[in-house]
């Protein structure tokens, strides 16, 4: 149920407003002053405040414009016995949702709080939508490096500064670039990614730069480029140091001008649009071995962000593991699962050559594989890294873990659904197939497991 939260200096009013919410089963609290008010709205999380606008210590106004600054979509609903309509209209245009008169109408009161309610929760699904659509999820963390990678997004993202981003593999580099374009002023406009690794040499001029018809052979119409269709906003130019040298020379050109030409075309097209790059390669390296051109380097790195490995932030993985954890349990329909102190220090202990990527796939694993809390012994039994731990630790996983031929999975999904399917039927013949007993134990519905047991065609005494 919603939690209200009330700040007026009249102890009679807040009694009222107090018994008039709680008996329709809202969660109250109260205060008589807006300092305090503040204080509170900063340590708790409320879905509305009813707030009065004439007290001694601190004017509502002022509380109206501090908790929005605070917490921006927290509803305010504005309450004064000496209203008018210029009270009103002002409170409005600070931010509050709406303005009732003392003393209050039951009627409209309930049905004020009712529908700054409800407008309250669109906001925040839709903030939620937008994030899933444009796939920016929070850069988490606290270790010292993700904090200077933080306020250099802050610091550069409002500019159109080209930035190079350098990192190993699944490390979170196309995460800073999405950041570095939320926080653009050309956020509205489109993020266009090209991966360079991806495209066949002779196919990258034309993905960057569109072609027109018959300008080759499988040229049969006209072709927009990826500098055209990111115009007005950022391109993401990923691995960069895949790139062709011919590639690199019209790359080049286009960042110098502001120009490009498409493939087997004449004509100049005007292009307004911010380059962020990335790498996993040591680009100077590659300068001195030939392979990548030192202007063209020097007019991408204007800033240079490095995103470290995870073996260099293990003090950030409770963090990550936990968002994961969340994350993939809703995905999934199910209770977010418990993971014990001992386990996540295990994970600490893993060599995560994968990075942040390799991370989550193991949270996924453990997940279907755990029981209700995730334990040390599942890390070691279930994880299976990229490399091993320790000799002991080895072998205490290959005693922990049946032996299975991962050479005969094509994909992860294979492995996964094989995973899924083994635990189950483990599950159940361990309750003696007792389908609601083995719902409770797993942690999921049991019309959930149902459909498992049909998906997998598991049958009993099989």
């Amino acid at each position: 149920m919603a939690k209200i939260l009330i700040i007026d200096d009249e102890r009679a009013i807040r009694s009222t407003l107090r018994e008039i919410l709680e008996y329709e089963d809202y969660t109250v609290e109260d205060i008589d002053n807006g300092i305090d008010g503040l204080e509170l709205i900063r340590k708790n999380d409320y879905d509305l405040v009813l707030c009065d606008i004439k007290m001694n210590r601190m004017d509502g106004m002022e509380v109206l414009t501090e908790g929005l600054l605070i917490k921006p979509d927290l509803p305010f609903i504005m309450i004064s016995g000496h209203g008018t309509v210029e009270t009103a209209v002002e409170a409005s245009k600070k931010g509050a949702f709406d303005f009732i008169s003392k003393p209050p109408d039951l009627n409209r009161l309930l049905i004020t709080v009712r529908n700054a309610l409800d407008r309250g929760s669109l906001v925040v699904e839709t903030k939620t939508l937008k994030r899933r659509v444009s796939k920016v999820r929070p850069i988490l963390g606290e270790s010292q490096a993700i904090l200077r990678i933080k306020e250099t997004i802050e610091r550069v993202g409002p500019t159109d500064a080209r930035v190079l981003v350098t990192g190993a593999n699944g490390s979170g580099k196309e995460l800073v670039a999405r950041w570095l374009h939320e926080k653009s002023n050309r956020s509205n406009g489109p993020i266009i990614e090209v991966n360079c690794a991806a495209i066949p040499s002779e196919l990258i001029e034309s993905e960057l730069f569109g072609h027109e018809k018959g300008s080759f052979t499988s040229a049969i119409k006209q072709r927009i480029g990826k500098f055209e269709s990111a115009n007005g906003g950022t391109l993401f130019l990923d691995e960069i140091g895949d790139m062709s040298q011919s590639a690199q020379a019209k790359v080049l050109r286009a960042l110098q001008e502001s120009k490009i030409t498409r493939v087997g075309g004449e004509k100049e097209i005007d292009v307004d649009v911010r380059v962020v790059a990335a790498t996993n390669k040591d680009l100077l390296k590659e300068i001195e071995d030939g392979n990548f051109r030192m202007d063209l380097y020097h007019r991408l790195s204007v800033i240079l962000i490095h995103v470290p490995p995870l073996v260099e932030r293990k003090d950030d993985i409770p963090l990550l593991t936990q968002s994961f954890l969340d994350e993939i349990c809703n995905e999934y329909g199910m209770p977010t699962k418990k993971i014990s102190e001992a386990a996540l220090e295990e994970m600490k202990r893993l060599p995560w050559t994968g990075n942040i990527r390799e991370l989550r796939n193991m949270v996924e694993r453990l997940i279907i594989l755990s029981d209700k809390t995730i334990t040390d012994g599942d890390v070691r039994a279930f994880a299976n890294p990229s490399a091993p731990v320790t000799a002991s630790a080895a072998a205490e996983s290959a005693a922990a873990a049946p032996q299975t031929d991962y050479d005969k999975f094509t994909n992860f999904q294979e492995y996964k659904d094989y995973a899924e399917r083994e635990y189950i039927k483990f599950k159940l013949e361990k309750n003696n197939w007792n389908v609601s007993k083995t719902a409770d134990d797993i942690d999921i519905q049991r019309s959930h497991l149902y459909s498992k047991i049909e998906k997998f065609g598991l049958k009993r005494g099989e």
